[in-house]
């Protein structure tokens, strides 16, 4: 055999698994998109999310200008920033709901009252966020996408593939990672630096985490061996940074929603709201990722002040 029929052969069996792995990821996500949308099961939800990522991360290593692939990503990232609020919303529920069985089991009233404010003002959220999705989603998955898909396949995919290699990207993923994480440690080493602008090199951290867990999982059949453990440490380092995120989004959350709207007393707000500043603490210290000196930690601004 020759060198070329050897290369040719190479770069057929290559095709084949980005084809192959990219199939089943559409599949997949229209069949989860399918069923999200008969009862917006969390897990139908969260399954229909996850591959929607998977597939914008794919398409991001072989077309990162979207040049040739503009309309089938953006159709993919419609779909998942609005399956993400509902997603975002079920989180929030489910948590602040064993958050208020806790406080009932406690005795304390008047901060279950809170939760189960913030719990019916979120399920009204929720539904005209499960509304849009109903129309949105129905209307992405339609025949266009289907349209759109078969084009790819058939048309760029295979010139894409030739010309891009996953284990580059990952590396230039990890370059921009350890990057943004000596940022972050060079604003959370001074209890001086600008709070808002430390926690939002750690949410840009969290992202980059993201990013690189997304691609060693969604494009492991392509990556050399090294990068096969990636997923489990990117996603261990982007839960730590995404439980001290998530305490935020719900302490922002409340301050946007006021404590007039919720109709509970000062005393139960400044109370909750002042024990999720410091779970954000307690979780900023715990993190292993980021170390943070606890000069900074105790700083009172170092989370979102009430308003």
């Amino acid at each position: 055999m020759t060198v070329e029929q050897l290369t040719k052969d190479k770069q057929t069996n290559k095709t084949r698994q980005w084809e192959q792995a990219m199939i089943k990821l559409y599949v997949n996500f229209r069949d989860y998109s399918k069923d999200a949308l008969k009862d917006f099961g969390d897990e139908d939800i969260h399954q229909a999310r996850v591959n929607s990522r998977k597939l914008l991360t794919l398409l991001s290593i072989l077309d990162p200008d979207h040049s040739s692939t503009a309309e089938l990503y953006s159709t993919f990232k419609q779909a998942q920033k609005m399956l993400g609020k509902v997603r975002d919303a079920d989180v929030l529920i489910n948590s602040f709901k064993e958050r208020r069985k806790l406080a009932k089991e406690d005795g304390d009233a008047k901060t279950a009252e809170l939760l189960k404010a913030v719990i019916k003002h979120q399920k009204e959220k929720r539904k005209e966020h499960r509304k849009k999705l109903e129309s949105g989603l129905a209307q992405l998955t339609g025949k266009e996408l289907d349209r759109l898909w078969t084009a790819f396949l058939a048309g760029p995919l295979e010139a894409l593939i030739a010309k891009r290699d996953a284990n580059v990207v990952m590396r230039e993923l990890e370059v921009a990672f350890e990057q943004k994480k000596k940022a972050c440690k060079t604003l959370f080493k001074d209890p001086e630096a600008e709070s808002k602008a430390a926690f939002e090199a750690l949410h840009e951290l969290r992202i980059s985490a993201k990013e690189l867990r997304y691609t060693a999982s969604a494009a492991s059949f392509a990556l050399n061996q090294k990068f096969h453990a990636h997923e489990e440490i990117y996603k261990n380092i982007q839960e730590q940074l995404g439980v001290i995120n998530d305490k935020r989004v719900w302490l922002d959350t409340l301050q946007s929603i006021g404590r007039d709207e919720l109709g509970v007393g000062k005393k139960a707000w400044s109370a909750f709201t002042g024990s999720l500043r410091d779970e954000i603490l307690d979780a900023l210290h715990q993190n292993e990722v980021v170390p943070v000196p606890a000069a900074f930690a105790e700083r009172p601004t170092a989370v979102p002040n009430e308003q």
